[in-house]
């Protein structure tokens, strides 16, 4: 992984992936105590940041193996990203999906023209058995979820655009505090904002019970999840950081941040009565640990991804139910 690979990635989105915009809202500064800069993934299209990722591996690889197809496995956000890539180029694209994901993401990849084959992962089916049945027997290429370097590349333009965002707003150092699951959206953004914003510094922010990332970086080694594999933030829950994207955090990240859930819904209000944006609970954690976490961040100025909106109607009625008057 290189700088030049994820600039390479950035020609390649150019005309596909949206340009987020990097809001702000006063009434967001004064709960956290700073300036708070969002980063919207959440309008990106399919509704995350994974599009950039999911287009990003598609369009790298040699014809004559993307006409052979695609295969993911995703309990939602990079299903609809690669699904999406996978039907712009005109390839064949399965998503091995487990069959407890938020329904929304299901219907929205299927939509998308992949075929969705769900899998039993609370009874402990394996995904990777499944996968690998139909990579030999159709041909078909693996898409990472976040441990492949065009993926990471692709996930890194966004730390392109925060960096020159961020500077035509005359901000130059921040803390950029990212949802983090297996550190492929992380691990890109740190590379990026190494080579075009150096004075920011990136932290991961992961729920609790799902905090391998901030483990394995204070012990320095790979640290492991052992609960089970479902929580409120599905998008960012994984078992350990990735073999490629721990060494990058590993050297660029400082120390991670955890949230709780009822942080992450509490957001999830805020960000819907002040921003207008409509936010998942894994997508919001990075931004809870801005406004609720302040003490552990430096600077006067913060910047928060959101990294998706793909949420149930249920969950999002329970968060604006029980904090939408704190909004």
């Amino acid at each position: 992984m290189n700088i030049d690979r994820i600039r390479a990635a950035a020609v390649r989105l150019e005309g596909h992936a949206r340009q987020t915009p990097l809001l702000g809202s006063p009434f967001l500064d004064e709960i956290a105590g700073r300036r708070v800069l969002v980063k919207a993934e959440c309008l990106q299209h399919t509704g995350s940041f994974k599009y950039r990722g999911g287009r990003a591996a598609v369009s790298a690889l040699p014809s004559e193996v993307r006409t052979r197809g695609v295969l993911a496995f995703s309990s939602g956000n990079h299903a609809q990203g690669v699904a999406l890539a996978a039907r712009e180029m005109g390839v064949p694209c399965v998503i091995i999906m487990p069959e407890d994901a938020p329904t929304l993401k299901i219907a929205n990849t299927r939509a998308l023209g992949a075929e969705v084959i769900l899998y039993d992962r609370a009874g402990g089916e394996s995904r990777e058995a499944l996968g690998e049945a139909i990579r030999t027997e159709r041909g078909m290429t693996l898409i990472k979820p976040y441990d492949d370097p065009e993926v990471i590349a692709g996930q890194g333009t966004t730390g392109l655009e925060i960096a020159a965002q961020a500077a035509a707003l005359g901000v130059r150092a921040a803390e950029v505090l990212v949802c983090c699951g297996g550190g492929g959206l992380t691990s890109g953004i740190a590379m990026a904002l190494e080579a075009d914003a150096p004075q920011m510094r990136v932290r991961p922010v992961e729920p609790e019970g799902f905090d391998d990332v901030a483990r394995s970086l204070k012990s320095g080694q790979i640290e492991s999840n052992h609960g089970p594999a479902k929580g409120l933030c599905d998008a960012i829950l994984t078992q350990s950081p990735g073999e490629i994207t721990f060494p990058i955090m590993q050297r660029l990240c400082a120390p991670g941040v955890v949230v709780s859930d009822d942080e992450c819904l509490r957001t999830m209000a805020l960000a819907w009565g002040r921003l207008k944006l409509v936010v998942e609970p894994g997508g919001a954690a990075a931004l809870a640990g801005a406004l609720f976490h302040g003490g552990h961040i430096e600077g006067d100025t913060v910047i928060a991804t959101i990294s998706g909106g793909n949420v149930d109607a249920d969950v999002f009625q329970t968060a604006l139910r029980r904090f939408g008057d704190l909004a």
